[in-house]
């Protein structure tokens, strides 16, 4: 058959669901001999690969392709798992494809190749339009390591497609190794931050579903928008707050004094020293955050509080400012219900929080206090801060103040570190990528706009911000967080322009088209009318409508939770759990709303 009919059946296919990677074949050449093609015993076109020596490399057996392929997908799930998302190397005849999409289990196959010419003469000799037209199915054609690596941040969801498994076209892998290793280390990448995420989910996710639908009463007010400020000091909660607070106290005597952003670790430090912050900041869904707040609130301070922050820390404030940390429940509320202000919070502690805020407020000068990210000489937080008063209530003659402390601080794995200043710190992992994600918020931040932020010098480990801000280009901070926070970037900002040409963003939430009641109601309708999930997650997403798909992701988050807690159930299994449960919880807050 000519080849010309295979390959337009092919990109037809292909466009119903790429229709940019269409577009590029459709530009590549299929005679430059990148393949020859031999028939098997079975009557099947075998691509053999031909080298730079011009010797041609078959792809897959010469007796029976499709049996091989059979049995290559079958040594899937041979550990003790079963992988739902497959990641193949090399299309070639797509025999192992075709097997792997009729593996009972799969969710998911992307398939990853190189030299787009070579694919077009694959897609000349035979048909793939079977493979093409599974929803289930993506091929990449030489990505970049980035346009993979955000692939599989947007498409691998452990909550709905389980594990995940590489399956290598062995001659294919072998003849173009270097490009291939490169991939594989993009993807361990991507896993592992996909893995930190979705750990976090599991522990979390039912619990921010359960603040964010407690606080739609008390972020339905309408509260004034906030004034843009030209200077930010950010407190955090290190020990090098203690000597810094008389510092921050010569600032405010300023005529120009700055806007105070305490860090909710650091405001019982601050009011032990008759220090009120002009703001706090707290984006912790586990209700251990509302002891930072057991000092009280002054009535001069505002509260910013991420909607998924426990509705007990919101009762601290009779006004509470709420944002969204990007949870996809924040974004559908934000949308249907009023718009919301959105931080960065994917930085996964509360300083990079306060930064965003700052940032988000119009700040052109921010300076960092207490912002150790490390115990220096082993002091863990601040004088004042709640972990010490609880340390100094526990101690008894049989477990001292040194004893609990050097407990908390020995938790976790620590790294004994020298600084220039002839001082030491311990730092540990969590706190080192705190640390990097911080420079890169300040990259990203000195990039867009002529914003200046240092840190003031203290005893834990240095914050590189000037070198941060002489790099180019702005990273991606895609690294999951490991506390109780929604890592759910990208910045949603109202602005108006500045008289100084710069631009300063309001601080306040849009016109709600419906009370929260009402919201509620619809949404809780919405959950209860999708159609039932009985089969594989993609075909079952392709057929939901727009409206039903984003109501769908508003549940992952709790799905990851639930299917930690029920690791034996069937995906079909967890979003009915996970339903059900969305369903009662918003009945709870409905009643109590009457």
């Amino acid at each position: 058959m000519d080849k010309g009919f295979f390959f337009e059946r092919n990109l037809l296919a292909l466009s119903r669901f790429d229709p940019s990677l269409c577009s590029r074949l459709s530009g590549a050449e299929t005679t430059r001999g990148r393949y020859k093609f031999i028939e098997s015993r079975s009557g099947e076109s075998i691509p053999a690969l031909v080298d730079s020596s011009g010797a041609a490399h078959p792809l897959h057996s010469l007796v029976d392709p499709r049996k091989e392929g059979t049995r290559l997908v079958s040594t899937l799930g041979s550990d003790g798992t079963d992988p739902g998302f497959l990641i193949i190397f090399g299309l070639g005849g797509g025999f192992h494809v075709e097997a792997a999409l009729e593996r009972p289990g799969t969710e998911w196959v992307t398939v990853i190749d190189f030299d787009i010419h070579g694919a077009a003469e694959l897609l000349s000799s035979r048909e793939y339009i079977g493979i093409f037209n599974d929803p289930r199915f993506r091929l990449l054609l030489d990505p970049s390591p980035s346009i993979l690596e955000q692939h599989l941040l947007d498409r691998y969801k452990p909550g709905i497609c389980g594990g995940i498994a590489l399956l290598p076209l062995r001659t294919r892998t072998d003849i173009g190794r270097q490009l291939f290793t490169e991939a594989t280390r993009v993807i361990k990448s991507a896993i592992d931050t996909v893995s930190a995420d979705y750990s976090v989910q599991a522990y979390f996710g039912k619990r921010w579903f359960s603040n964010i639908i407690r606080n739609l009463p008390q972020a339905e007010q309408s509260l004034p928008a906030l004034p843009p400020i030209r200077s930010a000091a950010i407190c955090a909660a290190g020990p090098s707050l203690d000597f810094q607070i008389p510092l921050l106290c010569e600032t405010r005597k300023k005529k120009e004094r700055p806007f105070i952003i305490a860090a909710d670790t650091a405001l019982p430090s601050l009011l032990s020293a008759a220090l009120e912050p002009d703001a706090v900041i707290s984006i912790d869904c586990q209700h251990i955050s509302y002891y930072h707040f057991m000092a009280g609130l002054p009535e001069r301070t505002m509260l910013f509080l991420d909607l998924a922050s426990p509705p007990l820390v919101a009762s601290r404030s009779a006004r509470p400012y709420f944002f969204s940390g990007g949870h996809p429940l924040t974004r559908y509320l934000s949308r249907h219900w009023r718009p919301i202000p959105e931080l960065d919070t994917s930085g996964a502690n509360v300083t990079y929080a306060a930064l965003s805020l700052a940032e988000y407020l119009g700040a052109r000068n921010i300076e960092l206090y207490g912002a150790d990210f490390s115990y220096p000489a082993g002091v863990t937080y601040a004088r004042g801060s709640y972990i010490r008063g609880l340390f100094e209530n526990r101690q008894n003659r049989c477990a001292s103040l040194e004893t609990l402390h050097s407990a908390f601080l020995y938790r976790t794995p620590l790294s004994k570190q020298n600084s220039e200043q002839d001082y030491w710190y311990y730092e540990t992992k969590a706190l080192a990528m705190y640390r990097r994600r911080l420079e890169d918020k300040v990259r990203s931040i000195a990039a867009g706009a002529a914003t200046q932020v240092s840190a003031i010098p203290g005893m834990g480990a240095p914050i590189n911000l000037e070198a941060a801000s002489r790099e180019d280009g702005v990273p991606e901070t895609k690294e999951a967080p490991n506390s109780g926070v929604t890592p759910f970037p990208v910045p949603i900002r109202r602005e108006t322009p500045a008289g100084s040409g710069g631009v300063y963003r309001l601080f306040a939430s849009g016109k709600a088209s419906m009370t929260a009641r009402e919201f509620l109601h619809k949404y809780r309708n919405g959950i209860e009318s999708l159609p039932v999930l009985a089969g594989p997650v993609q075909p079952y997403l392709t057929a939901l409508s727009r409206e039903e798909n984003t109501i769908f992701t508003t549940l992952l988050p709790s799905i990851a939770a639930i299917k930690h807690r029920l690791p034996d159930s069937d995906i079909p299994g967890v979003v009915q759990a996970v339903r059900e449960y969305s369903i009662k919880e918003l009945d709870k807050v409905l009643k109590g709303m009457r």
